[in-house]
């Protein structure tokens, strides 16, 4: 310590530097920042939903989704998804580097204090000694100093931080929508994968029910009991049905496929939606509350309109460190510490040694290069408030139609129900007319054609409506408060 004592002597030398740096950045030659006003209408319009288990839109923006989605099973791949899938660990390592770039460029609008010690023996010849003699000589020197650092006197470096800054918060917006949109694309191949399970049950058991209808009726013919036209049509109604089948089998497996490559992992067989009639998927997200006027103001909320927001705070920032490039620069270099010619007299006193070196740079004649460059930044600003306005009105359709959807959903689903029932009914009497010898079996194909198709009709409604609150969870920003999963 005793020896970092002289050293310490030269502070009242460096300290006046020190705080003459402190007065940068004077002036911020960024234009003043103003919100582009919304191009959509003020209200959303809507149709009041109502139910014991609802969430007001309100709610739904300032909730994660484990408010909307209640299944077990579903939280449980959307937590595995959140946690696997490799399109959000993009989206949280552009995150990351954004958030080490604004650190690096907040750094510049501080001075960096750099230790040096060195040391150099040299021997001249006595042919090139001055004095006829060889000589030989040795110096040391151990220095605290500041290298090269912007006096930020138009807001250069400042708003390079700043717009450092915005594109960072822009990026984790962009993250929260990737988040957002992963939780209802996983939700809904979930869904999807609950509905084709439920559509391949149902072609199953009528295909069950077909091949008994023509055993029996093969059996009615060898006896002389049946026609060849109605065992010919009873053979094709199988056969319709062994081919749904088949389909819809596909189309659970490549659902299965498509979820685990969202999820980003293979899933178990306790992670699968049920397979039966669907009243347990049909309740795997709860319903949403949507008043019948719902403001356009939510909209500002959305991950990705606030990201574009962000943009343009970045664009205004970059405008200001553009417009500081047609002014003066002034840089400082300076060191301060002790020298001497013995190792053993370097803190010694009487060896203090400082340097201050400050350089000013005036631009004269660049061939246009700062202009075009200005040019280029307010020509971005232009075409970024032409995308934020559409990421609003993008965000308003979407609402919107979500909005239309829930207002009808609901009565198509009762109406859809009553029509199974009605078609049930219809094969039931259909039926029993052909037992008792005076209906045509032609009509009881009809009718279980008829009751196949409103049962077919029936799941994709349910799905229809499962998926339109998974929908409108996203469409309205939600998710603001971000919990359960790793990557949130």
């Amino acid at each position: 310590m005793s020896a970092l004592k002289p050293l310490l002597n030269h502070a009242p030398r460096v300290l006046p530097l020190l705080l003459g740096l402190s007065l940068a950045a004077c002036v911020n030659l960024a234009p003043q920042y103003e919100r582009p006003a919304a191009p959509v209408p003020a209200s959303l319009g809507g149709a009041a939903v109502s139910g014991s288990a609802a969430l007001t839109a309100s709610e739904v923006v300032d909730s994660d989704w484990q408010a909307v989605i209640v299944d077990a099973r579903l939280r449980a791949v959307i937590r595995l998804a959140l946690e696997q899938n490799r399109d959000l660990r993009v989206a949280l390592a552009n995150v990351d580097k954004a958030r080490a770039t604004y650190r690096v460029q907040r750094a510049d609008q501080l001075p960096g204090l750099n230790g040096t010690a060195s040391a150099s023996r040299e021997h001249t010849s006595k042919t090139a000694s001055s004095s006829g003699q060889a000589a030989t000589s040795s110096s040391f020197k151990a220095q605290l100093g500041i290298s090269s650092f912007e006096l930020d006197l138009f807001g250069r470096v400042q708003n390079l931080s700043e717009a450092a800054l915005q594109t960072y918060l822009g990026l984790e917006e962009t993250r929260r929508a990737t988040r957002l949109s992963l939780v209802a694309e996983v939700a809904t191949a979930w869904l999807t994968l609950a509905a084709d399970q439920q559509q391949l049950a149902l072609a199953q058991a009528t295909l069950a029910s077909r091949e008994r209808s023509l055993s029996l009726m093969q059996q009615a013919k060898a006896l002389g009991g049946e026609s060849g036209p109605n065992l010919a049509s009873a053979r094709a109604s199988r056969e319709a049905a062994r081919a749904s089948v088949a389909s819809y089998a596909s189309s659970v497996g490549q659902d299965r496929t498509a979820l685990e490559l969202l999820v980003g992992t293979r899933l178990g067989e306790e992670l699968l939606p049920p397979a039966g009639t669907g009243e347990e998927a049909e309740r795997a997200a709860q319903l949403l509350s949507v008043p019948a006027e719902l403001s356009s103001e939510v909209l500002l909320r959305r991950p990705d309109v606030l990201a574009a927001e962000h943009t343009l705070r970045a664009d205004n920032a970059n405008i200001g460190a553009a417009r500081a490039a047609f002014f003066p620069s002034i840089s400082l270099t300076a060191a301060g510490g002790s020298s001497s010619r013995a190792l053993g007299d370097l803190f010694s006193s009487g060896s203090g040694a400082w340097s201050f070196a400050p350089a000013i740079s005036l631009p004269i004649f660049d061939a246009g290069a700062n202009r075009a460059t200005l040019d280029a930044r307010k020509a971005q600003q232009a075409a970024d408030i032409a995308s934020y306005e559409k990421a609003i009105q993008t965000a308003f359709a979407e609402v919107a139609d979500a909005l239309t959807v829930r207002s009808h959903v609901a009565e198509q689903l009762d109406a859809q129900r009553e029509y199974v029932a009605a078609s049930q009914q219809a094969l039931d009497f259909a039926t029993e007319l052909y037992r008792q010898g005076s209906g045509s079996y032609l009509d009881v194909l009809v009718a279980q054609r008829a009751l196949f198709t409103a049962q077919q009709s029936l799941i994709s409604l349910r799905l229809a409506e499962q998926s339109n609150r998974i929908t409108l969870f996203k469409v309205l920003g939600g998710g603001s408060a971000e919990s359960g999963g790793a990557a949130g």
